[in-house]
């Protein structure tokens, strides 16, 4: 759909009274209490607070939410920074600039109806029945009639002069960000590129034991629930509208279902781990990738997991314990010496998963992409220099952008002797739902 007043042909998230993105799947209820939420989840984000912490105290703190309310407030959070540049512009155009709303509640509501008029195509009367005084929020300092106003002008956006500029303007990207994708992306895919990113994510599960989804999809079926296997990996299956159920169903409590990204399941897939083999996950995080390597190896083989962060191993020893894996184990340091297989998850700017933690385009920059691949670099040769000859690493980094990807392996390769590369994986998020990561498999001789 065409966002009424909006010239540019731009497909927008429909989400017209029932609230659904363009894939069907309902995401909530718009009411007054959720509004609320919502705005004050906004205006942390601007203050600095992590969305996901934003969107955790806003449903606390909101009162008597139903599911859908609630649902609706992660998703309308993570908007306003998906689209911020666009709602921006769209604010400026009709002679509201957010450099002269000093404060956040002002720039919040004006965003969030901006929003609920131009991309989500909400009647007016409706945005207003939302935000109207004397709610949801203080301080305020615009009145329900400037809001109007607003709203019922019809304003054509200016988005630029350059191929580059307009994609950043219509899909709400940083410019210098912009220019790092178009650098790498493939030749006029930038556009389809940008808007996946933006995409609100797909949920996926990966069905455990291996080989087993067949008989777990129908099940799910026989319960009148909605999936569908995924063509790309053997045990992922994608659900949709009204399918959140399988969080409580008992495939899910027996730990036959593991909720995961499609782009994290091909990573681990890519790793090819066999049974009896040894493997280090190294970054292992909260350990999703440690359980599908776990899978993989079978009892007959090890998994080392480790990370620098203790908080999120505890996660993944929690995670672990309950999948009842006995041959897991969280040395520190790790056995790298023995391992087969290292999986180095590395840290880095999280380009390729925008559509979980939009606000994440708005906070890094260029330095700290810089920085990031120090780190990088600086973590796989830590790890070289431990591994035995014939055994590989596999870096992988939910990154698109080329200087934390093929860069740091090229640098790799230049200034670390005795390894070649097998093979490389990236994955585009426009040419596969779960986002943007990259892979390769480097062997020591």
């Amino acid at each position: 759909m065409i966002a009424p007043g909006f010239s540019g042909g731009v497909v927008w998230p429909a989400c017209v009274s029932d609230e659904r993105t363009t894939t069907g799947e309902v995401v909530g209820i718009a009411s007054r209490k959720a509004a609320t939420a919502v705005l004050n989840a906004h205006v942390a984000v601007i203050k600095g607070t992590p969305m996901r912490r934003a969107i955790g105290d806003a449903l606390m703190n909101g009162g008597n939410l139903g599911g859908k309310e609630r649902r609706f407030v992660a998703f309308a959070t993570r908007e306003l920074s998906r689209h911020l540049r666009r709602i921006n512009l769209a604010a400026s155009s009709r002679g509201y600039p957010m450099s002269k709303l000093s404060l956040p509640e002002d720039q919040a509501i004006l965003r969030y109806a901006l929003w609920r008029r131009e991309i989500c195509h909400a009647g007016i009367d409706k945005i207003l029945i939302e935000v109207a005084l004397p709610g949801p929020i203080r301080p305020r300092g615009i009145p329900d009639q400037v809001l109007r106003a607003a709203l019922e002008q019809e304003v054509e956006l200016d988005f630029g002069v350059t191929p580059l500029d307009q994609a950043a303007n219509k899909h709400s990207f940083p410019t210098w960000l912009a220019e790092r994708i178009a650098a790498i992306a493939p030749e006029g895919e930038l556009d389809a590129i940008l808007e996946a990113l933006n995409r609100e994510p797909t949920l996926t599960f990966r069905v455990r034991p291996n080989g087993t989804r067949d008989a777990v999809l129908q099940e799910i079926h026989e319960k009148g629930l909605v999936a569908e296997a995924c063509e790309e990996l053997p045990d992922a299956i994608r659900v949709s509208d009204g399918s959140r159920a399988l969080f409580d169903s008992k495939w899910n409590k027996e730990g036959q279902l593991q909720v995961m990204d499609l782009g994290s399941q091909l990573l681990a897939a890519f790793c090819k781990a066999q049974p009896g083999q040894t493997v280090v996950d190294y970054c292992a995080g909260a350990g999703g990738k440690t359980l599908v390597l776990a899978d993989a190896v079978t009892n007959k083989g090890r998994v080392f997991a480790w990370d620098l962060s203790e908080k999120r191993l505890k996660e993944a020893r929690s995670r672990v314990g309950e999948a009842k894996l006995r041959h897991v184990s969280f040395p520190s340091p790790p056995r790298i010496d023995l391992a087969d297989l290292v999986l180095i998850d590395a840290p880095c700017s999280g380009t390729g998963t925008l559509g979980r933690e939009p606000d994440q385009k708005w906070k890094l920059s260029a330095k700290q992409v810089a920085e990031l691949t120090v780190t990088q670099l600086g973590i796989l040769k830590d790890v070289a220099k431990r591994l035995k000859p014939g055994a590989t690493i596999v870096y992988g980094t939910c990154s698109v952008l080329r200087e934390e990807n093929e860069g740091v392996v090229e640098r790799f390769l230049a200034e670390v002797p005795g390894f070649r590369e097998d093979e490389l994986l990236r994955v585009w998020p426009h040419r596969l739902e779960g986002g943007g990561f990259f892979g390769a498999r480097l062997i020591k001789s």
